[in-house]
C-alpha cells in the first residue's frame, strides 16, 4: 500500500481490478461474490452494460457546464425523482454528506423564517449522517466525533425507535424545527424500527410544526423492496436525502423537499459547483430506467426474504447468534462478540462482506442477484459464521 495516501482507512489488502454483475476480480484473477456493493452503492452490480453505454455516450457529448445554466439531464432527473417519490422539488449534489448538509441548512432556514433564532434538530443514537462537521455532529456515534470538537450545535439526541423520547422533547425543549432520521439505521447495524415508528414521527412533526427529514441515502433506489423506504408507509416526508444507489457508483446526491419545505431555499441560499452535472444526471436517469424496466424494486424484496430465510435456517438456532434480521436487501447477522476479522476471512473465501458496530455482519448485495447467487451468499456467510464461532 502506498504511503502517499492519508491513513484514514484500515484497508483490506485486496485491490479489485474489474467487476461484472455481482462479481469482482482482483489483479491475480481471483473471483469474489460481492455482498457489500461498495456499501449499498452498486445496486445494479458492476459494469452494467446499459449504464456503461449511457456514461460513454454522455462523456462524448458534455460533462460539465455549472449550475449557472440550465441542465437538461438534471431537469429530467428532478422531474422523475419527484414523480416516483411524491416530493415537489430537488437540489442535486455530489454525495450523501452533501445531501444531509443541505437538509440541515434547509431546516435551520425554515426555523429562522419562523422567527426562531437558534433552531434545533432532533437526531438519534446509533445514526450515521456523514463526516462533514455538521453531519458528523448529527451522527449518533461518539467514536467518529472524537477529536473534531467543538461540534456543531443545534442537535437534540434521542434513542432510535423511541416515540416517547421524541414526545418528551416536544414537551421540554424549545426551538425544535425538524427531525432527521434513517428509516433503517445502516452503519448502526441494520437497525429496523417498529412499524409504527416512522408514522408516529410523521404525526409528531405535524402536531408540532416540525419537518420530518428522512436520510434515505442507504435505503433508496429499491434496496428495501420499495423505491424509497418511506413508501412502506402511507405518508410523505418533508425532506428526503439520497445518494449511494442513485448513481450506482458515479458520485451523485440529492435533497428532495415537499410541501412547506419545498419553498425554503431561494436563489443564493445554497449551491454546488459539480452537483447535478450532465454526466452524473445521465447516469442517475439510466439507473431509474433499469430499476423500472427490470422490476428490480420488487425483486429486491423477494431476494431479501430468500436470503433472510436461508440465514435464519442456517444460523438462527446458534446461541452466539443474537439476531438475524433484514429489510429487503439490507441484512444483518448480529453476534454476541466482536467479529471484524470476518471481513478478511470472507475475502479469503471469495466473499465480500462488511462488519459494522463491531458485532454485526452487514450484507448489502446488489438487486440484480440471481437466485443461485443469493444462495451462495447464504452458504458463504453461514460457513464463515459457523467456523468463526467454533474456532
Amino acid at each position: 500500500m502506498t504511503a502517499t495516501l492519508m491513513s484514514t482507512y484500515n484497508r483490506q489488502a485486496v485491490a479489485f481490478d474489474r467487476g461484472e454483475g455481482a462479481w469482482l476480480w482482483d489483479a491475480a484473477g481471483k473471483k469474489y461474490l460481492d455482498a457489500m456493493t461498495g456499501v449499498a452503492v452498486c445496486g445494479l452490480g458492476h459494469a452494467h452494460p446499459t449504464i456503461t453505454r449511457a456514461l460513454c455516450d454522455q462523456a462524448q457529448r458534455l460533462w460539465h457546464t455549472s449550475n449557472h445554466f440550465r441542465i437538461t439531464q438534471q431537469e429530467t432527473l428532478g422531474e422523475r425523482l419527484a414523480a416516483i417519490s411524491g416530493m415537489d422539488n430537488v437540489f442535486m449534489c455530489n454525495s450523501g454528506a452533501e445531501a444531509n448538509e443541505a437538509a440541515i441548512k434547509l431546516a435551520r432556514l425554515y426555523g429562522h423564517n419562523k422567527g426562531i433564532e437558534e433552531p434545533k434538530i432532533i437526531v438519534t443514537e446509533g445514526s450515521f449522517h456523514g463526516r462533514t462537521l455538521a453531519t458528523l455532529s448529527a451522527t449518533g456515534n461518539r467514536k467518529i466525533q472524537a477529536g473534531f470538537e467543538p461540534l456543531v450545535r443545534g442537535f437534540v439526541r434521542v434513542p432510535y425507535n423511541d416515540l416517547e423520547a421524541v414526545q418528551n422533547v416536544a414537551k421540554n425543549t424549545q426551538n425544535v424545527v425538524a427531525i432527521l432520521v434513517e428509516p433503517v439505521q445502516g452503519e448502526g447495524g441494520i437497525n429496523i424500527p417498529s412499524s409504527d415508528y416512522l408514522p408516529g414521527l410523521r404525526r409528531l412533526c405535524d402536531e408540532n410544526g416540525w419537518l420530518l427529514m428522512l436520510d434515505e441515502i442507504q435505503t433508496c433506489m429499491g434496496r428495501t423492496g420499495q423505491m424509497f423506504a418511506f413508501q412502506h408507509h402511507a405518508f410523505t416526508p418533508d425532506v428526503m436525502t439520497l445518494a449511494k444507489g442513485l448513481g450506482n457508483g458515479f458520485p451523485i446526491g440529492a435533497c428532495l423537499a415537499h410541501g412547506v419545505a419545498s419553498g425554503v431555499f431561494q436563489a443564493g441560499k445554497h449551491g454546488t459547483t459539480f452537483g447535478g452535472n450532465p454526466l452524473a444526471c445521465r447516469v442517475a436517469n439510466t439507473v431509474i430506467d433499469i430499476l423500472q424496466q427490470e422490476k428490480l424494486v420488487h425483486r429486491a424484496g423477494v431476494l431479501g426474504l430468500r436470503i433472510l430465510d436461508g440465514l435464519r435456517e442456517n444460523l438462527g438456532a446458534m446461541a452466539a447468534v443474537k439476531d438475524v434480521r433484514g429489510y429487503g436487501l439490507m441484512l444483518a447477522v448480529e453476534l454476541d462478540r466482536p467479529c471484524t476479522e470476518l471481513v478478511a476471512k470472507g475475502l479469503q473465501q471469495g466473499l465480500v462482506i462488511n462488519v459494522t458496530a463491531e458485532r454485526v455482519v452487514r450484507l448489502l448485495p446488489p438487486l440484480i442477484l440471481s437466485d443461485a447467487e443469493a444462495d451462495l451468499i447464504v452458504q458463504g456467510v453461514s460457513q464463515l459464521v459457523r467456523e468463526f464461532l467454533q474456532a
